[in-house]
């Protein structure tokens, strides 16, 4: 198993059109990339950053290069879902469960043929991380009136 680099978000928008074609040559990518179309010259240094990244391979035909992707699209978004897991979720499955029910992305329907008994789902409460220093920073203990008094003055 390969390990994958991360991709910017302009390189990933190409690599959506690249998994699509699977192999290409720039002409197709210039032809198939949809409007405003970038200079191939942008698109040129983009693939040869794919090459570099280790996601596209590149074979010469004649004078032309023809190119080839190299990390499938699952493979790929494995790895997100991983690091996504892994950066936000604590590694943590039922945390993702929680949030993709609090997002109606999955139904208790959708879940039956993983799972073969009855499933109640009752609504998830959000952990967020206990940050001392943004509590003060954000919270500070301060009469609150006091505030609104001095607003009010203020727009008089």
């Amino acid at each position: 198993f390969m390990k994958i680099n991360h991709l910017t978000s302009a390189e990933e928008n190409l690599m959506k059109l690249f998994w699509r074609l699977n192999s290409f040559y720039l002409k197709e990518v210039m032809e198939q990339h949809p409007e405003p179309k970038p200079h191939p010259n942008s698109v040129s240094t983009y693939l040869k950053i794919l090459i570099e990244k280790g996601y596209l391979k590149t074979e010469k035909e004649g004078r032309i290069f023809k190119y080839s992707v190299l990390v499938p699209f699952q493979q790929y978004r494995d790895f997100l879902m991983k690091e996504i897991s892994e950066n936000f979720f604590d590694h943590s499955g039922k945390d993702i469960l929680a949030f993709l029910f609090r997002e109606n992305l999955v139904t208790k329907d959708d879940l039956r043929e993983y799972i073969d008994h009855d499933l109640e789902i009752k609504p998830t409460k959000i952990k967020l991380p206990k940050l001392e220093i943004a509590e003060e920073i954000l919270n500070p203990k301060k009469d609150k009136k006091t505030k609104d008094k001095k607003k009010k003055k203020k727009k008089e």
